[in-house]
């Protein structure tokens, strides 16, 4: 028997939600006799904790992300198909697709990709002023006129040209600590946008003097130029010092991933060599940036 489905929201739509907002799925079939079927969705949501668990061990362990976040719930027959409601309780991203059982246990899917949603804290509905920062120009520089030294800046052209890679002092996350006073509670803003903050290739395929914040080698990682070598905390811990006050003050902090790209010789670049476009000739495929 071929059946005709049709499923609400749309298979393959993307929506972005928040936690507390209700979910309803509907699934309409045409074809045969649905009241000898049922129907379920097989979906994530409900598995936050899970999925973000079963993410972060494929990333450490280089392993195929499991199953166990899926489930599958029994939706409610109506008059014209089967329907389900969720509350979205769980910040994160979610995939969901409804489907037909007959009455000899065959499943019939709707085609289409998953539907996907994106659950966001409730908190950020309205009244988002965002401060966008960049860590390393938090400084000595930060109140320059100038940010490049242009008879310094000969000088290290000099060196880079005898093949030495020379990278400029950098503002820290710490220099960014305390500086949240003045843009939490004198400028209002309640979330800190930052920059990449992942270490950034220093040697070949280097963009700039700094390095592009956008050429990520590891996103589990912080930049250690953007660390107080203190001999006492480690980088994952200044960056916990930055988010903890930031929170005291009532703001959060926003990352910005470039998860789309990756710097030269990153952590997937040598781990996962197969996840990168190539070309014809066998050579990494790279982005427009390059080069210019």
């Amino acid at each position: 028997m071929s059946w005709e489905l049709a499923m609400t929201p749309s298979t393959g739509e993307r929506r972005v939600a928040f936690v507390g907002d209700r979910l309803t799925f509907v699934l309409r079939a045409k074809g045969g006799d649905a009241g000898k079927c049922a129907a379920r969705l097989r979906t994530t949501i409900g598995s936050g904790e899970v999925w973000n668990e079963e993410v972060a061990r494929a990333f450490e362990a280089s392993a195929p992300i499991g199953r166990a976040a899926w489930q599958d719930l029994p939706m409610e027959r109506t008059a014209d198909g089967f329907r389900l409601s969720l509350v979205l309780a769980e910040p994160g991203f979610y995939w969901a697709k409804a489907y037909l059982t007959d009455e000899r246990g065959f499943q019939h899917w709707p085609a289409g990709e998953n539907f996907g949603v994106s659950v966001h804290p409730s908190d950020y509905r309205t009244a988002n002023l965002v401060y966008c920062a960049w860590p390393r120009l938090f400084g000595k520089s930060k109140e320059s006129a100038r940010f490049v030294d242009e008879k310094e800046e000969e000088r290290l052209q000099e060196w880079d040209r005898r093949g030495y890679a020379v990278i400029p002092p950098s503002g820290t996350l710490r220099d960014l600590k305390r500086a949240l006073g003045h843009i939490v509670e004198r400028l209002g803003c309640r979330i800190v946008h930052l920059l990449p903050i992942h270490p950034t290739p220093t040697t070949f395929a280097r963009f700039g003097r700094y390095g592009s914040p956008y050429a990520s080698l590891d996103w589990a990682a912080i930049d250690p130029a953007l660390v107080e070598f203190d001999r006492r905390t480690t980088g994952d811990e200044q960056f916990c010092e930055l988010t903890a006050e930031a929170h005291r003050l009532g703001a959060r902090v926003f990352l910005d991933l470039g998860i789309n790209h990756t710097g030269w010789g990153s952590r997937l670049y040598e781990t996962r060599p197969q996840w990168f476009r190539r070309q014809a000739d066998g050579c990494f495929a790279s982005p427009g940036a390059w080069g210019t």
